[in-house]
């Protein structure tokens, strides 16, 4: 009897393990039929709960094996064969599953099941029924109804002889492979477990059910590593949250990108938001330094990037590449992206002010499909670039569309100093001297290539404050000779501050930045200033600043005159501007010029008349691409400083030396090449009777300037006290007032939204009871004085213009007001305009006269509009000056100047 328990035993075994199998491989097909009719886009967390819940044939057998073992030793009682064959029988009549024996498989969690199958450490009995009822599922033989229902003793301790037995059973010598996760990578070997050590009760208490409920070895072990990872690699500062405003700011540690990244926009539209919000200038200029040292450190091939974009520069100013982008081409763009139209977009910047803000503010509400790349400054600068370079027929849509997918892109702040750098103005309150003080506090502190991350350390403030002093002096005096930082910032980062110097000096073909002079309005204070000092008394003419550049042959034996250039004052390239001036070199250098920059100002000239035509005639001329033929209005030019010559930079000698030089190695013609006309004056007299001179010869007024000493240097692009102007205009008695009417007003913007920020002004033609239209002005106000007359204007605004207004419709004002104000204005001088209609047809048929360079006085509240000065007025102030009683007596056809 006890031999046939043993037989039936064992053929129970063998024929549950035959179920077992044949069952699980049905269960398989069936599950792999389902799975192959979900559709491809099925999550991915669906198909990692699938391979979860149905582990590897092996695993399932031994399993099975070894849960049967165990209930077959619980058992106590003998059953027969016929007994066992009725417990065996199929627990449904049809041969179709149970309805819960495979939905369960393919709902399961990710972490519970993972827990359950790829660790054979035992459990609970009630997980263990679980599992049972899972693997055991078929539509063959089960087990009978008696032992489903009776839970399983959990596995005894390796101590017990059965447990011995039960260990015994090929399980160390076949043991289950632990497959890698899906979420895991593909090839990552196999792991064999080791069931000993997992099946230890010490291994089973931590890892309970409850308190490992959602994790897994393997995920654990990643944790850790992932744990160990953090105190290796430092963790960025969020870019929302970077700040580089903060007190002991670190160039590493609070920047929110990597070192060898690319900066990101973000990072620098954060440091410009915060300069905005700050109005001290040493605060702003620590604001930047502490982005700038990031950069040098992390990463220093951003650093010229992001001087651009500080700047809102595209390149050197003399390359003459500009955006050419107008505020509808930008509406458009913003409102194609976000769904608004031209109007409500013009309605917003009404009430802001601000296309940025706007333009932000309409990106915040936006809502995209797919998150497009960050931006970097580099890539900002690139795309800047790239629709500047756009032109032909269909530039303005190309244009429209970069903008759109650099706008798209943008996060927070970005789009509002996106928009402001296409429209040319940041608005921030970042003058370039306080970008290059920053660059000189940065490279002081972290200087390049950044190994040392603060060198103020150990280093008293009033000690570090002079080497930051000292820096930036030099950065400025180096960008001062040679302004191009394309060519001063790789020298920075190589070479560091002392060596720019040296390789960064004043050569043709870079234009200066001129120096410029101070204002005067007594001839007393030339000898306050000038005191026990020599100076002298130039003409100030009435044209164009022109910097004249020759460099050089290879051979350095003879000037390169195709490679002649003119540029002017803001350092633009007027070289196709003035080919008749070029052309005629030859006569001006000396045998001896091999290479020259000289300082001039070009101005129209009657060569019949040898008399100098006002500023307005020389506006004329074509200012690109002109042809010799097209050529109408003659040019001399009148040298007056002498700053480069061969191959030697003379901006460090006096003037009295820079002038004998001037006079030794070039020629005059007239009407073509003049030395500016001079006077050394020791007396007020002398200066008054000079000046008076000059304005009877059609000039602006004199220029004063020192002619030794430390005084009498070039100071490049600095208005310094070292020279003064003397204008006409600025003396008491040369220069009369006006008193015109307001017809409208422009409302402000930057800094001055919220307010008027200018003003159209007319006179009054009592003739036919007209207000014309005689300029806009909007300088000489105080942000006080804004503020009053804006209030003061409200209740003058009107919906049109009203009949009596004579105007041009290209200069109509943004709102207009009724002609009730008196303002009284002061300017340089009239000019003849097409776009004004004052005392239009008593000085010229078709054209009236404008104020040149207008400025608020004073609100005459004594006097009616119809007192205000009249266009007889107007036209007799027009015919008086000089300048036109010159001309006058001329030949020249004004038509064929405009």
């Amino acid at each position: 009897m006890f031999n046939s328990t043993k037989l039936i035993a064992a053929c129970r075994v063998v024929r549950h393990v035959h179920v077992t199998v044949r069952a699980s491989a049905l269960c398989r097909f069936l599950v792999n039929q389902r799975v192959s009719c979900i559709s491809t886009s099925m999550a991915q967390r669906s198909i990692t709960s699938f391979f979860k819940v149905f582990p590897p044939k092996s695993e399932v057998k031994l399993e099975k094996l070894e849960i049967k073992l165990e209930k077959h030793e619980v058992k106590q009682e003998a059953s027969d064969k016929e007994d066992g064959e009725d417990r065996v029988s199929s627990p449904t009549s049809n041969g179709k599953l149970k309805a819960t024996s495979k939905r369960p498989r393919l709902e399961s969690s990710d972490s519970d099941t993972s827990t359950k199958k790829h660790s054979p450490t035992p459990s609970s009995g009630k997980k263990n029924k679980v599992k049972r009822q899972r693997i055991e599922s078929s539509d063959s033989d089960s087990m009978c109804p008696d032992e489903q229902q009776a839970p399983p003793e959990p596995l005894k301790s390796p101590a017990s002889p059965q447990s011995e037995n039960k260990t015994f059973i090929k399980l160390e010598k076949t043991s289950p492979k632990i497959y890698a996760s899906p979420k895991s990578k593909k090839k990552q070997p196999l792991k064999e477990a080791n069931p000993v050590e997992e099946r230890s009760p010490k291994k089973n208490k931590k890892q309970s059910p409850v308190g490992n409920k959602n994790k897994s070895p393997k995920k654990e072990a990643l944790l850790k590593k992932e744990e160990g990872n953090k105190t290796e690699v430092k963790e960025l500062v969020p870019e929302m949250e970077y700040n580089p405003a903060k007190a002991n700011y670190h160039p590493v540690e609070d920047a929110c990108w990597a070192a060898g990244a690319p900066v990101p926009y973000l990072a620098l539209a954060r440091t410009l938001e915060l300069i905005e919000a700050t109005s001290a200038r040493l605060k702003i200029i620590d604001i930047l330094s502490n982005y700038l040292r990031s950069v040098i450190v992390l990463t220093p091939d951003d650093l010229l990037p992001s001087v651009y974009l500080c700047l809102n520069q595209l390149a050197p100013a003399y390359e003459s590449l500009e955006l050419g982008v107008a505020e509808t081409y930008l509406l458009k763009a913003v409102g194609q992206c976000t769904g608004r139209t031209l109007a409500q977009l013009r309605g917003s910047v009404a009430r802001e002010g601000d296309l940025g803000r706007v333009a932000q503010s309409a990106r915040t509400t936006q809502r995209t499909m797919f998150t497009p790349p960050p931006l970097s400054a580099r890539a900002v600068l690139n795309a800047l670039r790239d629709i500047a370079r756009m032109t032909g027929h269909a530039s303005v849509d190309k244009k429209i569309k970069k903008i759109q997918s650099l706008y798209v892109a943008c996060r927070h702040s970005e789009a509002r100093y996106l928009i402001r750098s296409l429209e040319g103005k940041l608005r921030v309150g970042l003058a370039e001297q306080s970008v290059l003080a920053a660059l000189g506090a940065a490279a002081a502190r972290t200087p390049p290539p950044g190994e040392v991350l603060d060198a103020a350390r150990g280093v008293s403030p009033e000690q570090f404050k002079a080497i930051v002093d000292e820096h930036a002096l030099t950065i400025k005096t180096v960008y001062c000779e040679c302004p191009n930082y394309e060519l001063v910032i790789p020298a920075l980062l190589q070479h560091g501050v002392r060596g720019l110097g040296a390789r960064c000096r004043l050569q043709p073909g870079i234009p200066l930045k001129p120096m410029l002079a101070h204002p005067t309005k007594q001839l007393a204070h030339i000898f306050d200033r000038f005191e026990k000092e020599e100076f002298t008394c130039e003409w100030k003419y009435d044209g164009e600043r022109a910097q004249l550049h020759v460099p050089a042959q290879a051979c350095g034996a003879a000037p390169d005159l195709p490679r002649a250039a003119i540029f002017s004052r803001n350092q633009e390239n007027n070289t196709t501007k003035y080919p008749d001036v070029l052309g005629r070199l030859t006569s001006l250098l000396g045998p001896d010029v091999t290479s020259c920059v000289l300082d001039c100002e070009a101005v129209a000239y009657d060569v019949d008349t040898k008399q100098i035509l006002p500023f307005q005639v020389l506006s004329t001329r074509k200012r690109k691409a002109a042809a010799l033929a097209d050529i109408k209005v003659q040019v001399c030019v009148f040298v007056f400083d002498l700053l480069f010559l061969n191959g030697e930079p003379l901006v460090r000698r006096p003037l009295r030396e820079r002038r004998q030089l001037l006079r030794q190695h070039f020629r005059q013609v007239p009407g073509e090449w003049q030395l500016a006309t001079s006077r050394d004056c020791s007396a007020l007299e002398d200066v008054q009777q000079f000046l008076e001179e000059a304005v009877r010869g059609s000039c602006e007024g004199l220029m004063v300037k020192a002619l030794d000493g430390p005084r009498a240097h070039y100071d490049i692009a600095r208005r310094s006290h070292n020279w003064l102007k003397l204008k006409k205009d600025y003396l008491d008695g040369l220069g009369d007032t006006l008193d015109v009417v307001v017809v409208g007003a422009y409302r402000g913007r930057g800094k001055r939204a919220g307010v008027f920020g200018g003003f159209l002004l007319a006179c009054y033609e009592p003739e036919h009871e007209q207000f014309q239209s005689l300029c806009k002005i909007g300088t000489g106000f105080s942000d006080e004085d804004l503020q009053s007359l804006t209030e003061q204007l409200q209740k003058h605004v009107i919906d049109a213009p009203r009949p009596y207004y004579s105007f041009d419709a290209q200069h109509s004002p943004d709102v207009w007001l009724a002609a009730a104000s008196v303002w009284e204005v002061r300017a340089a001088d009239l000019s003849l305009s097409p776009a004004h209609r004052a005392a239009i047809g008593r000085v010229h048929p078709d054209k009236g006269i404008s104020l040149r360079f207008p400025r608020f006085v004073r609100v005459r509240d004594d006097k009616t509009p119809e007192q205000a000065s009249s266009a007889a007025q107007i036209a007799d102030m027009y015919l008086a000056q000089d300048q036109v009683k010159n001309t006058a007596t001329t030949n020249t056809n004004m038509d064929e100047f405009y």
